[in-house]
This record gives C-alpha cells, sequence and structure tokens, in this order.
C-alpha cells in the first residue's frame, strides 16, 4: 500500500462522492487529510471521522470570493505545513440555451467560480507555500468534458474542466524549478450524485451505451490514483492527464 505518512493533504469537497473516496483513501495511507466541505456539514464530519484523529473539517463556501482566500491559509495554520492538494470540489448547472440572459450568467459565474476561480486561487496560494518548504503536489479533477466536450446544456461546465486542465499544466510547467508537481485526472461518468442528475435528466442510456466496461466507474476506483500522484511515486508525469472513465474514449 502507498504510504503517504507524515503529509498533510488538502481535498476540496470531501465530504461525498470522489472527494469522500480520495480523502479516505489518503488517510488509510497515513495522511492527515484536511476535509473541506461547501454546506454539508454532517456528511463532512462522518468523513472526517473515518479519517482519524488527524483530520480536520474546514468549512468554505467556495462561491465566496473571500471564504476560498482564506482555506488554504487556514489549513496551513492548523497543520503547520500543507503537502497536497486536490482540487476536487465542483459544479454541474443545467443552463438550457432558452434560460433567460440574467439566469446563465448566474449559472455561468456560479460554475467559473466553483470549478475555475477557487482552485486557481487555492493553487495561488499553494503556489506559495509550496515554495518556501521546497516542494508539493496538486491533483485536479477534472472530466472528459474538458476534451470532448458535453452536451448543449452543459457547455459551462465542459469549459470550466478544460481551464482546469490548463491550469495543471501551466503549474507543472512554471512550477517544476521549485519541486512542485501537479496533475490531472479526467473522470467520466462516475457514481456521484452530480452524475445522477445527469443520468435522471438524459435516461441512463447516455451512460450504458458510452462505456467499454461493464460497469459504471465508481469513487473508489479513481482514489488509488489520486493517492499515487500524491506520493511522489510518479512525479516525472506531472503535467500529465490520466483518462478514467471505463474506456469511453476509445469505445
Amino acid at each position: 500500500m502507498l504510504d503517504l505518512s507524515g503529509q498533510t493533504i488538502l481535498v476540496t469537497g470531501a465530504s461525498r462522492g470522489i472527494g469522500k473516496a480520495i480523502a479516505e483513501t489518503c488517510a488509510r495511507a497515513g495522511a492527515a487529510v484536511a476535509v473541506h466541505y461547501g454546506h454539508s456539514a454532517d456528511a463532512a464530519l462522518e468523513v472526517a471521522d473515518t479519517c482519524g484523529s488527524d483530520a480536520h473539517l474546514f468549512q468554505a463556501d467556495l462561491t465566496d470570493l473571500d471564504a476560498t482566500d482564506a482555506l488554504f491559509n487556514a489549513v496551513a495554520d492548523t497543520y503547520g505545513r500543507v503537502d497536497g492538494l486536490v482540487l476536487n470540489a465542483g459544479v454541474a448547472r443545467h443552463m438550457p440555451l432558452d434560460a433567460t440572459t440574467d439566469d446563465w450568467h448566474t449559472d455561468w459565474q456560479n460554475t467559473m467560480q466553483v470549478n475555475l476561480r477557487a482552485p486557481e486561487l487555492l493553487c495561488r496560494h499553494a503556489l506559495r507555500h509550496f515554495r518556501n518548504q521546497g516542494g508539493g503536489r496538486i491533483v485536479g479533477i477534472a472530466s472528459r468534458a474538458a476534451f470532448r466536450g458535453d452536451t448543449l446544456d452543459y457547455m459551462s461546465y465542459a469549459a470550466s474542466k478544460a481551464g482546469l486542465v490548463a491550469l495543471m499544466r501551466s503549474i507543472a510547467r512554471g512550477a517544476g524549478s521549485d519541486s512542485v508537481k501537479a496533475f490531472t485526472i479526467a473522470p467520466g461518468f462516475t457514481r456521484t450524485d452530480m452524475a445522477q442528475d445527469f443520468i435522471d435528466e438524459y435516461g441512463p442510456g447516455i451512460v450504458r451505451d458510452d462505456l467499454a466496461l461493464n460497469d459504471l466507474t465508481e469513487p473508489a476506483d479513481l482514489a488509488p490514483m489520486a493517492a499515487l500522484l500524491l506520493s511522489g511515486h510518479a512525479d516525472h508525469a506531472t503535467g500529465c492527464t490520466i483518462d478514467m472513465n471505463a474506456g469511453s474514449y476509445v469505445h
């Protein structure tokens, strides 16, 4: 098993889904996990309990600029150092083309704030912190939609995830000399609440007919890859994007 002993890992959106699986996997590997959540305090507390006594809760509404800006430093102040940052929190707003301009603007701003602006702010603080301590690792949870696009109603989601991929690649290119590594995991459909909303809207065929494997990806299928990237055993893959989508790219 991978050993993350001595590392402090901040996982955003850790109260459920992929973030929960990554937080719990990192904790089992020995890391102290900073469990970020937006609104689901009870669920986040359960995750923190599972992650052990070294886990602490950090609430921040990522649609709020000031709250987002304060999050990383709050974690660093609590633990003394941060070794890894997992940018998992995300939203997918249904934005039909016939929505009003005001509604479209609100949902676009919200999507970009959570999926791209919040990661950018967190990375800004992380880069300064990592430079001072001699290095660190960042894992961005993007989406296959960043590369193949999405439906018209979710094109803002695809655009935000494409931006996250570019952010990770820029950090990998620009901060490598400071021993900072950045990676992207691009899931396809994964059994989460967000995916279920999409399935409820478009029907199960949109998932089933698009997979090369027989089973829908689970959050637990993605978590070991995140732990590997955080471990230091894959540092020369910095800048890479790892597709984990049950073969839907090649099906």
